[in-house]
């Protein structure tokens, strides 16, 4: 029974660490790409996984047809918010583009919330509601599915940085901004396309999350669990971030089971935080992040 347990309670935990990495990715393929740290990307995912729960439920889309048409939707979005609110504060001080990124986050959970009420809702989610017995654990189809998808979406993503032109570009822009636009790379576009990208992730994260849970406009908050992913696996790494996310998504889930009963309740928010915190007296660059010397 113990065994059982364990396992169900790591399923489920990898099921919440995929969508904590997918939404850290985001984070990290902005912040690399454009030095932003984009606080509103959580509530792009929040805005995404509504946006299918219209195209399916008022519209009458299929879910896999609902999917793909909100994913080009998002990336949109994402292109005509960079272009407009954020292209516009480069070179600015950094605070001044945080605030601008955290505004931009209460007015995308406003205008939800304005649209869609702030009652929760249930997404209607084309898995069965039967749970499979894994081992002898109990296991919700929705997080097998959710595990999947990201392990399939993070396999595309390295073919994509490894292969293609435009990952190859983002690369190099990443690398150095002032090099690569010297060599031709067209750095603006960069921008946009990291944009587009970090949003279509979010916003697979949003609908796997809202399947395994329900649609509210403060679900994005759950988004900022993808914070502590990214300072434990590195800033400035794509896979850090995504290794970041299933540590903190498992580690939580067994803190809330095996140690509240000695330690009180809310361990599974102050797991996370906790590991964090050892990582970073060992590894203040977190635990894939770049190591930068300056010499003066």
């Amino acid at each position: 029974m113990a065994f059982e347990i364990l396992l169900q309670l790591t399923v489920t935990g990898l099921a919440w660490g995929s969508v904590y990495a997918c939404i850290a990715l985001g984070f990290v393929l902005i912040f690399k790409a454009t030095d932003i740290f984009n606080f509103a990307q959580p509530e792009l995912m929040m805005l995404g996984a509504y946006m299918a729960f219209t195209l399916i439920i008022y519209l009458k889309l299929p879910f896999v047809v609902a999917f793909f048409v909100v994913l080009i939707l998002m990336g949109l979005i994402a292109a005509i918010l960079e272009m407009m609110v954020v292209r516009p504060m480069v070179g600015e001080p950094v605070l001044a583009v945080i605030m601008v990124t955290l505004g931009l986050a209460n007015v995308l959970r406003g205008f939800t919330g304005l649209i869609w009420g702030y009652e929760e809702l249930q997404f209607p989610t084309p898995f069965p509601d039967e749970p499979v017995l894994l081992f002898g654990a109990a296991v919700n189809q929705a997080e097998i599915y959710t595990i999947i998808a990201t392990a399939i979406l993070l396999i595309i993503f390295f073919l994509f940085f490894k292969y293609s032109d435009t990952g190859i570009s983002m690369r190099a822009t990443a690398e150095d901004t002032s090099t690569a636009f010297l060599m031709g790379i067209n750095v603006k576009r960069v921008f946009t396309s990291s944009w587009i990208i970090a949003s279509i992730v979010a916003t697979i994260a949003g609908i796997f999350l809202a399947s395994f849970t329900f649609l509210e406009p403060i679900m994005g908050f759950t988004g900022l669990k993808a914070l502590p992913a990214i300072i434990l696996g590195g800033m400035d790494s794509v896979h850090g971030a995504i290794i970041g996310g299933l540590i903190i998504g498992v580690a939580e889930n067994l803190a809330g089971f095996y140690l509240e009963d000695y330690l009180g309740s809310g361990m599974n928010d102050v797991a996370a935080y906790v590991i964090v915190l050892i990582v970073m007296m060992i590894r203040p660059y977190g635990l894939f992040g770049t190591k930068e010397i300056e010499r003066v």
